[in-house]
């Protein structure tokens, strides 16, 4: 069975997941402004890539305030001593779920239960 990381090291890598998300949200920042649709410098093809394009950025962006939100609730459970337990049973999540996605708040039973 595999060993249970400290407080610290789950802290450490849950701080270390949340600055890496928003590094990468700050440096595609530009890609989710507005597009600019001037008719007169872009064709019709070339604004409806740039507008897709937006789309998909805003959607990433999206994804990462998820993340980022799951990264708090799990450095919370971590301070109340709640880490490694689901939120639905109470039963230790597998270390290995934890070692995959450390923002993990269930186990797998309840997991497959709420899919």
């Amino acid at each position: 069975m595999a060993k249970k990381p400290t407080k610290a090291a789950i802290r450490k890598r849950l701080n270390a997941l949340r600055e890496e998300t928003l590094a990468i949200s700050e440096a595609s920042e530009d890609s989710r402004r507005p597009v600019e649709l001037d008719q007169q410098m872009v064709g019709r093809l070339s604004r409806m890539d740039a507008l897709q394009g937006q789309a998909m950025q805003l959607e990433t962006e999206r994804r990462r305030t998820i993340l980022l939100q799951r990264i708090d609730a799990a450095l919370a459970r971590v301070e109340d001593g709640e880490y490694g337990y689901c939120v639905s049973c109470g039963e230790d999540i597998e270390a290995k779920r934890l070692e995959v996605d450390p923002t993990t708040p269930t186990c797998v039973g309840c997991a497959e239960v709420g899919t």
